[in-house]
Order: structure tokens, then C-alpha cells, then sequence
């Protein structure tokens, strides 16, 4: 106690910390417990916590931006990661990183080198804009990599996280500030996404699915959809031939195109290929939802289970837009491998693994296929765009 009281060797700091593994205190408590431990001789103040829900973050951030001493302010598990990478924003004295993925200490904790080479956390400071991926899982996702590279390309002054969310409204309402400025939406929110916007892009209130939300210097959310650009041009590709690239005619024009699954990007894809000239049939395992797409767009309905027997023509084209497949469920697929003979090109927009059990399978069968990670950088350049105001994603390719 007496090395507490101020018999401290000299230029040696104290770090006094409290740890609570259940969960995040309210801001009052927090406060609270910041002056409990400055009053037992703290020069630091370290206070880690545990998220039950992303918006349990905001609390530790209020906390440590108003603190009138160092403090160390650490919200553990995969939901609390933005307090470790957002700590030099919020005024964090430190923050943490382990040197070996395969030992934490901590639930959550990003590694040294995602922070200084990901996040690029040396040049995060009080301005930078917080852009990120919202979905539920997303820690497969290759977004942060690909967009944060790009930001620090063109020295844009903003840093790309992954957002484990369990509720996108209450995300958005809780993370107002115009920092928080930009988001993708994935896997389960593209839909809720609608609801959450005050203004729509007319394409993406067509679709009826969001995958960008940008928010204005005044406050409003609007919401784009970039997952049909880059769907659709990845399969128009794929497809080659006469009417591809930049032609007047679409190579999807005419054809049969049976879109798997009536989610955000199933309505994205079905939408897009409707506008280029395709004639669409809905597969979903919930018939209700792919009956409801299919009468939007003037298509088709099935149920998941017809596409084993489902051939009226030759030359037709699958599309997946599930999750089945997608790490770390690789063994999943929409369909089985007997009736992919019946397609000319089969494209998946599940791009982690990259040659999913749906792409292998095809390839297997003599059909060609389109990776998902097309679509992925596709519609990323997209978003990449609307998030920094019209910069280009130089470094996509």
C-alpha cells in the first residue's frame, strides 16, 4: 500500500487497473470506478470490461474521452474490438495487441500486426472518420483488408473495422456521431437496412436491399446498393461472348437465370439481371420469400429442393447468394452436384474460401464458374467511392 501512497521509485508510473468479465458498467458506474481507482494512487487508470452487444463500446468511449487522467479503456470480446482499435481516437492511453494469433489473453484481441498494418493504428487520431463492415459473423470477411489498404493509399483519414452487430438500429442510433460516417451491411441486415436509412438510392429502394449506408454531415442515412453492380458484371463477364463488357446488349439478356436465395443479395442479383434483359426464377428454401421476389421482378418462384430435378432448358446460369458454403460451413451447398450439368455458368457470391464446394463441384462437372471474390471487389469500389465522397478505389485490382 505504501508503494501505491507514493513510495514509488522514481519516473515509474502506476498502472492501477479493474477488470470485469461479465459485462460493460453504465457510463455512471464507469465514471465511478475511474475515480476509485485515481483515488488509491493511480497514475493510469486501466478499466477492461466485457461487450454483451457493440453498442456496450459507446459507454467505455464516453468515459475515456471525458477522463481527466490517463486511462487505459478496453471492452473484450470479438464485439468490443473497435475499443482496442479505436483507442488513440478516444484518447486511450494504450491499447493491445498479441504477437501470436494462436495465444490470447484476451477474448477479442487483434494481433500487432493487423494493428499497425491493417488498421494502420499509428495515424488513427481524434478526426479519423470510422467506416466498417455491420454483419453477423463477419470475421470471415476480407473487407477491412481490402478497404483500409485503399484508405491509406489515397491517404483518406478513416479506418475500416469489422462490426460484429446483433441489432443494425440500435447500432446506428447508438454510434450517431458524424465520425461514424460510413458502413457496409451484410449477412443478416441488408433488409432491415431499408428501414434504417431516411433516404434511398432509387436502384436500392427498387431492390428492397442495402449493402451501403453513408452518413450526410447532417445527420441522415442513405442507403445505396452496390452488390447488384458488382453481381451482375462478374456474371456478365463470366457469361463473355457477343454482348459482353461494354455492349449495348447484355450477355444475360434472354437467358435463364435461377437466382438461389430471396435474401439482400438474392434481390440484388435477381434485380440486376431483370434490368439486363434476363428471365428469373427464385429459388429459396422459404418458398413464401422466393414467391414474394419472383412477383417484384416478374420471375419464376421455386422451392430449394425443385432445383435437383429443375431443367426446362439447356444454357442456364446459377446464381447462390447464401451463406451456404461460406466459412466456416465450406461443406454446405444450395445444390446438388448432379444438377449443376444442367448450367452453363454457375457463379457464387460466397467468396470465403474462394473455390467454394458449390464452384468445385462445377468446375467438376465441366461448367464454368465465377468466384464471389468478383463481386466482392466489385461492389467494394462502389462503396469505397461513396464512402470517401467520389476517390476512386485505385488499389481494388
Amino acid at each position: 500500500m505504501s508503494f501505491i501512497s507514493g513510495n514509488k521509485p522514481e519516473k515509474c508510473k502506476l498502472i492501477v487497473s479493474s477488470h470485469n468479465y461479465e459485462y460493460t458498467p453504465s457510463c455512471e458506474e464507469l465514471a465511478n470506478l475511474v475515480a476509485r481507482i485515481q483515488a488509491v494512487g493511480a497514475d493510469i487508470v486501466k478499466v477492461a470490461t466485457a461487450a454483451k452487444d457493440i453498442v456496450d463500446v459507446s459507454r467505455m468511449f464516453q468515459v475515456m474521452v471525458h477522463c481527466q487522467v490517463p486511462m487505459i479503456g478496453l471492452v473484450m470480446s470479438e464485439r468490443g474490438l473497435m475499443s482496442r482499435v479505436l483507442a488513440p481516437k478516444f484518447g486511450g492511453y494504450l491499447t493491445f495487441g498479441i504477437l501470436n494469433s494462436a495465444k490470447t489473453s484476451a477474448p477479442g484481441q487483434p494481433t500487432v500486426e493487423e494493428l499497425l498494418d491493417v488498421y494502420n493504428i499509428r495515424c488513427i487520431g481524434p478526426d479519423t472518420k470510422v467506416l466498417g463492415l455491420i454483419a453477423n459473423p463477419v470475421k470471415q470477411s476480407k473487407s477491412p483488408i481490402l478497404h483500409n489498404k485503399c484508405l491509406q493509399y489515397v491517404g483518406y483519414n478513416a479506418v475500416y473495422l469489422p462490426l460484429l452487430g446483433d441489432n443494425l438500429a440500435s447500432f446506428l442510433e447508438t454510434y450517431s456521431s458524424p465520425d461514424f460516417s460510413g458502413f457496409s451491411c451484410s449477412l443478416p441486415f441488408k433488409v432491415d437496412a431499408v428501414q434504417c436509412c431516411n433516404e434511398h438510392d432509387p436502384v436500392a429502394k427498387s431492390i428492397g436491399a442495402i449493402n451501403t449506408i453513408v452518413r450526410r454531415p447532417d445527420g441522415k442515412l442513405v442507403g445505396y446498393n452496390t452488390d447488384y453492380i458488382g453481381a451482375i458484371s462478374a456474371i456478365e463477364d463470366g457469361i463473355g461472348g457477343p454482348g459482353s463488357k461494354d455492349a449495348v446488349i447484355s450477355p444475360l439478356a434472354g437467358r435463364l437465370i435461377v437466382v438461389v436465395g430471396a435474401g439482400g443479395a438474392g434481390k440484388a442479383i435477381a434485380y440486376g439481371a431483370k434490368e439486363k434483359g434476363a428471365r428469373v426464377v427464385v429459388a429459396n428454401r422459404t418458398y413464401e420469400k422466393a414467391v414474394s421476389l419472383a412477383n417484384a421482378i416478374g420471375g419464376q418462384a421455386l422451392r430449394l429442393a425443385d432445383l435437383e430435378t429443375f431443367r426446362p432448358e439447356d444454357g442456364m446460369i446459377l446464381a447462390n447468394a447464401t451463406s451456404l458454403g461460406m466459412q466456416p460451413n465450406i461443406d454446405g451447398t444450395p445444390i446438388p452436384k448432379k444438377a449443376l450439368s444442367f448450367y452453363d455458368v454457375v457463379f457464387d457470391a460466397v467468396y470465403a474460401p474462394k473455390v467454394t464446394r458449390l464452384l468445385r463441384e462445377a468446375e467438376e462437372c465441366g461448367v464454368k464458374v465465377v468466384s464471389g471474390v468478383e463481386m466482392f471487389i466489385r461492389q467494394a469500389m462502389g462503396q469505397f467511392e461513396h464512402f470517401t465522397g467520389g476517390i476512386e478505389g485505385v488499389m481494388f485490382f
